[in-house]
This record gives C-alpha cells, sequence and structure tokens, in this order.
C-alpha cells in the first residue's frame, strides 16, 4: 500500500491524542525528506508557549555549540517541532533534539531504527512503517529484538497508562512479518570476541603460554555454541568408555579402552583393502600423493618441467601453492610430476631457500615405489594387518581364552568406531577455535611480533598489544619500518583515516596530495608484504584502504571549517563525525607509545589535536 504523507499521518495521531510520537523509517533519506514535508505544511507551524521555548533552548544551545546554528533542519525543528534523528546527523544536533523531545516540546521525531537501541526518550506513540530495514549488505528484515527495542519506546513513565503501536502502511511494511516478530524470542546474544593480532598479544603476554590462551578461548562465550557441542560429545565418548570397561571388568580384565579402539582400527583398515583397493596405478600414486605432497614440500608440475611451485595447503584432490615469482597456483595430482624430500617453513628466507636448494641439488626428489597392483601385494598387507590382530589377542587370550577374546573384542568393535569418531570430532571442533590464533600466531612470529617456540611476546609485540586501533599489524609495521615516523601530522591524520574508515564508505571526490599519495605508495609495499605473509597462513588479508576518507580527513587537518569540510565532501555530517572521531582516537593509540616510539607519538599526538577540534569532540 502507499506510504501516508507525513503531515496527514501527524494530522491523524494529533486528532486521537496520540502524539509525540516516533515515527520509524527505513532509511536516513526517508526520515529527512519526512521531516521537511512537514515543515513545509502550513498547517504544521506551531506558535505559542512550546514554540517560545524551542526556540529559548536552540539559542542556549548553539553558544556552546555554534555548528548547529546553521544546520539545514533548524527552522522546522523550532517552528513544526518535529525533527529528523540518525546517524547521518552530527551528535550535537541529536543531543538538541533528544533534549527537546525528552521535555516534551516535539510532536514526533522521524528516525531509523538504530535509534531505538541507541536513545533514552519515551514516546507516546511509536509508528512502524517498515518490516524491513537498510543495512551497510542491502536490504534485509527486522529482527526480534530490533522490533522489541522500537516498541519499547512507546509510553511514557509517570504520563501514559500504556503506550501505543501503530503499523502503518508502506512499501515496506508487512503486518504478518510484524506479528511473528512480536510473538518471536530475543535474538540470542553474540560475542564480539574475535581472534585478533592485539587480543592473541594481550592473553599470550598474560598467561604466558598457548596453552592458556586456548583454554580461554574455548571457555569463550563466543564459542558457547561449540564448547556445548564439545560436552555432548565428550558426555557420549565417556559413557562408551565406561560400557567397555564394564564389560572388561567382567570379564576379570583390567583393560585399556585403546585396545578395543586398536582392533577396530585393524579390522577397519582390512576392510577397507579387501573392498577398496586401488585397482589400478593412477589411482595408487593419487595414494602417494596425498601421504607425500604436504605444505612446505616442494615440487613441479610435470615430470619435466623445471618450474618448481611450493605447496601451501594440500586439498582432497589437489594443492595450493606458491611459484617462484611469488604468484600463487592451484594442482590438481594428475598436473603434479616431481615431488622433493626437504619440508620447508613459510617465511621469506625458508621459501627462498627451498628454491635454492632444489635447484642445486641440495634438496633430493622422492623416489616414488613401484606401484604393484597384483593380488599378492593385497594378501601381504591383509596378512601384516592379520598378524597385528594376533598380537593384540595374545595378552587376553592368555587370561580369558582365545573364544572369549573374540567374542569381547568383536562384541565391542561398534562402540570403539564410534567413540574413534567422537575423539576425531571433538579434536576438530577445538582446532576450529584454536586454529584462527594459530594462524595469527604464525604471522606474528614471522613480523617479530612474538615467538612461537618461546611462546612469548617480544618487546615490539607489547607496544603492538597496547594499540587499539583498525588494522593493528598493518598500523605496527608503519611504525616499525619507520614509516610514520617520516610523516606530518597532516599525512599522519589522513593515513590514520584511510585505515580506520568503513572500506566501502565514500567521502567525495577529494584527491589526495601528491605527497600523500606517496605516502600511500610506499605503504603499498608494506602491505603486500603484510598479507602475502597472511594469505600463506590462511588468514584473510584487510580490504583496500579508504582513500577518500583519507582525502576528507587530510583536508580536514589543514584547518578548514566544518561547513567547507562538509560542502567539498557532499558526505552526512554524521558520517564524518564518525570518521574523524575514529581517526582521532586511532592517533591517540598511537600517541600513547611515547615510551617505545617517542618520534611516533608526538606526530600523532600533533594530528589527533588538528583533528579532534569542534566540532569533533
Amino acid at each position: 500500500m502507499p506510504e501516508i504523507p507525513p503531515p496527514k499521518l501527524l494530522a491523524a495521531l494529533r486528532g486521537f491524542n496520540l502524539l509525540p510520537a516516533i515515527v520509524f523509517m527505513p532509511t536516513r533519506r526517508r526520515c529527512d525528506e519526512s521531516a521537511l514535508e512537514v515543515g513545509a505544511d502550513k498547517n504544521q507551524r506551531q506558535t505559542g508557549e512550546r514554540a517560545d521555548r524551542r526556540a529559548q533552548i536552540f539559542e542556549e544551545f548553539i553558544k556552546t555549540n555554534p555548528e548547529v546554528k546553521s544546520h539545514k533542519h533548524r527552522k522546522l525543528l523550532v517552528m513544526a517541532g518535529v525533527a529528523s534523528h540518525h546517524a547521518g546527523h552530527i551528535p550535537s544536533w541529536k543531543l538538541l533534539v533528544e533534549k527537546m523531545m525528552s521535555e516534551g516540546l516535539l510532536d514526533a521525531i522521524f528516525a531509523t531504527s538504530t535509534v531505538a537501541a541507541g536513545v533514552d526518550f519515551p514516546a507516546r506513540t511509536v509508528v512502524i512503517l517498515n518490516s524491513d530495514v537498510r543495512g551497510n549488505d542491502g536490504w534485509r528484515s527486522l529482527q526480534a529484538s530490533e522490533l522489541q527495542q522500537m516498541t519499547g519506546r512507546a509510553g511514557r513513565r509517570g504520563k501514559d497508562n500504556v503506550g501505543f503501536v501503530i503499523l502503518a502502511p508502506s512499501n515496506f511494511q508487512d503486518p504478518i512479518k510484524i506479528a511473528t516478530l512480536l510473538r518471536s524470542k530475543p535474538d540470542p546474544l553474540e560475542s564480539q570476541f574475535r581472534s585478533t593480532y592485539t587480543s592473541l598479544l594481550n592473553l599470550l603476554d598474560a598467561f604466558k603460554s598457548f596453552g592458556q590462551v586456548r583454554e580461554i578461548a574455548e571457555k569463550s562465550f563466543a564459542f558457547k555454541d561449540t564448547a556445548k557441542q564439545i560436552d555432548r560429545l565428550e558426555f557420549r565418548r565417556n559413557e562408551i568408555l565406561s560400557s567397555l570397561t564394564e564389560k572388561a571388568r567382567n570379564e576379570g580384565l583390567d583393560l585399556d579402552p585403546e585396545i578395543f579402539m586398536a582392533f577396530e582400527r585393524l579390522q577397519s583398515a582390512k576392510n577397507r583393502l579387501e573392498g577398496k583397493l586401488p585397482v589400478t596405478k593412477a589411482e595408487l600414486r593419487s595414494l602417494w600423493l596425498k601421504e607425500n605432497v604436504i605444505a612446505g614440500r616442494v615440487i613441479t608440475k610435470g615430470k619435466n618441467n623445471s618450474r618448481l611451485f611450493v605447496v601451501l595447503k594440500a586439498l582432497d584432490d589437489r594443492v595450493l601453492t606458491m611459484r617462484e615469482d611469488g604468484d600463487g597456483a592451484s594442482l590438481n595430482h594428475g598436473q603434479i610430476g616431481r615431488v622433493f624430500e626437504n619440508q620447508y617453513r613459510f617465511d621469506d628466507q625458508s621459501i627462498e631457500r627451498a628454491f635454492t636448494e632444489t635447484h642445486e641439488g641440495a634438496n633430493p626428489q622422492m623416489l616414488e615405489p613401484r606401484f604393484d597392483t597384483s593380488a599378492d601385494r593385497e594378501d601381504a598387507a591383509v596378512e601384516i594387518i592379520d598378524r597385528c590382530a594376533s598380537e593384540l589377542k595374545k595378552p587376553i587370550a592368555g587370561k580369558i581364552g582365545i573364544s572369549k577374546t573374540e567374542e569381547i573384542l568383536w562384541s565391542s568393535i561398534e562402540e570403539a568406531s564410534e567413540m574413534d569418531s567422537l575423539g576425531l570430532d571433538i579434536s576438530n571442533l577445538r582446532d576450529g577455535i584454536w586454529m584462527p590464533f594459530q594462524r595469527r600466531a604464525r604471522v606474528l612470529h614471522h613480523f617479530g611480533y612474538l615467538e612461537i617456540e618461546k611462546e612469548d611476546v617480544t618487546g615490539t609485540g607489547k607496544w603492538l598489544a597496547d594499540l587499539r586501533v583498525d588494522r593493528p599489524l598493518l598500523v605496527g609495521e608503519a611504525i616499525r619500518r619507520e614509516l610514520f615516523a617520516s610523516l606530518t601530522p597532516m599525512q599522519a591524520a589522513a593515513f590514520m583515516a584511510c585505515m580506520a574508515a568503513d572500506p566501502d564508505r565514500s567521502f567525495g571526490e577529494l584527491q589526495l596530495s601528491e605527497e600523500m599519495l606517496d605516502v600511500i605508495n610506499e605503504f603499498d609495499e608494506i602491505a603486500y608484504d603484510v598479507s602475502k605473509i597472511e594469505w600463506r597462513n590462511g588468514v584473510t588479508p584487510s580490504p583496500e584502504l579508504n582513500l577518500s576518507a583519507g582525502a576528507a580527513a587530510e583536508f580536514w587537518a589543514q584547518g578548514v571549517t566544518w561547513d567547507e569540510l562538509v560542502r567539498r565532501t557532499r558526505a552526512e555530517e554524521g558520517d564524518l563525525v564518525r570518521l574523524l572521531s575514529r581517526t582521532g582516537e586511532a592517533l591517540r593509540q598511537v600517541s600513547n607509545l611515547s615510551a617505545s616510539n617517542p618520534t611516533v607519538a608526538k606526530i600523532a599526538r600533533e594530528a589527533s589535536e588538528t583533528v579532534l577540534r569542534d566540532p569533533i569532540r
């Protein structure tokens, strides 16, 4: 259904004594347009005591917040008693609107759904025009918790016996969906705990061992569901363990449950040999490649090709590799020729050594076995398995006889198989929690911020751990390689803005200066080195820098006025405030490094003072 024009909507609410109201709109633009439509309607203009009080508050407010004096909505706020409120407005404007709403001086606020969770100004009525909202990733449905926050604003304590929630028609409205959400339980809490470089450094520095860090990670609220899965699997595994132990005791035996699992593995291997024996040399070679083409080894593409590849990761029937020129490549088993014996670590020196030693003959080629597909080979393997099983049974048979031994082992084979599978599942779940930390530990070790073997944070790592900034490793490398120390305060502001901004947010068509572009070009080499090591270790590199954000910050750091910055960038004021606030806070973080990096700290301090001037508080 078409949306009710905002002036008519407010007139209807006023007729039913349902003002003041918070009208939730799907987008920022629609909030602004709605407020302007009401302000343009002569019937909505007000005079009298409330209008005079709004004018008085406005005049008092601009004495300490002069940036609000020229706000484009100032007249409709004072004359019509309505306002637009969303993240695109500067904080001082939103503070003024909240102050007037709290004093009961406004009839309506047009707001986005995020307002409901961030402020405390109840209204008599909440009007919801949309069951979908627009986020950073496009349109999505409202969540139950968001709707509960929105509806929870209806009803003023001490003034209203009840609050009213009205679903108004619009293109984005779905009453059935809203009704379902109102009956839904609140959305589950989501932990913000992440495996970041700084969290790993701080935890390792505090607890001095990876074991302790892993234990803390496993207990984190972020992995509560995984922890519950592990608990369920361990409970079942303990049940089986008790059952096997009890079965052995009933026969007067004190057996290690591993004996049951060992017997099951032998029989499983025998079954695979007898039932799924490869019958071609290609299948046999594929098995050999899966066993021997592992991370860190050098291979060639084809038997006679001299081009070398270092294996980064081995998958099921293909491998991810890096060529000598640094580019990546994916090869399947059918393309692999020679395999070399030595296994190298993933750092620049070792990778270079891998290629050099292989070319010089210091890394010998592995000899592939002569593949025999005859039945004799199968019989020999089965014979070895049977001999191992016989050795396993001897101690038990000596106590209870061979017949009883066969019975107890074969009757336990399904439980042993399940127990073995549960152990693997538990291990995989735990590795899933720890693996992101482990990967980042290898990256930090490469750049000298921690020592894996000693499980220790280095001196450089200690000051990096103190940086609460976006992309800490990139900032740390810019500092460690003395790029940051070569910047002017204005360039430092632009550099940190590029880091702090959301990568997909545009801040207009301002261009970075030639000097700043040279800085970015120099930094690109650092970013390339970092991303190369991150890719090698399974860590997703940071997204590209936001150069438009850097240009806006550089322009602001030149000392231009706020109005000029808004005009030149054509960005929403609230987005500019957010960018510059984050930039200034990041610079403050760097300025705290005065003990370890005094020159850098001094530059960052001067830059932060330039950025964090009114109206950026």
